[in-house]
């Protein structure tokens, strides 16, 4: 699973690279957020602009990477297309997560 982490001060900004969080890539999805948020950080922002299909087994592998990282610290995400906020909004899992449109505005590096 193509992931691409940045420090952004005290915030970890991971980036999924590829289209798709399926069943094909759900447990290399989890192991790789594992190895990148290994380093504690207060935030976690996963960055899922890119992802345009995300079926149960990827809702599951998020999830799960959202457990591991409680009770210290929380996940969030960003960027989620139609057809993902589709998906949290149909399992009603955006109440459970902090969603944003698109990246926090302390998250948005200088340019």
């Amino acid at each position: 699973m193509d992931l691409l982490a940045e420090q952004r001060g005290e915030i970890l900004v991971v980036h999924a690279m590829q289209d798709r969080i399926d069943a094909a890539c759900a447990v290399q999805f989890k192991d790789r957020m594992r190895e990148l948020t290994q380093l504690p950080t207060p935030r976690v922002v996963l960055d899922m602009s890119r992802v345009n299909f995300l079926d149960s087994s990827g809702l599951g592998a998020v999830v799960a990477v959202m457990k591991a990282l409680a009770p210290d610290r929380r996940l969030e995400l960003s960027g989620l297309t139609n057809t993902v906020q589709k998906v949290f909004r149909l399992t009603r899992m955006d109440s459970v997560f902090t969603i944003h449109s698109e990246t926090p505005d302390g998250l948005r590096q200088a340019g």
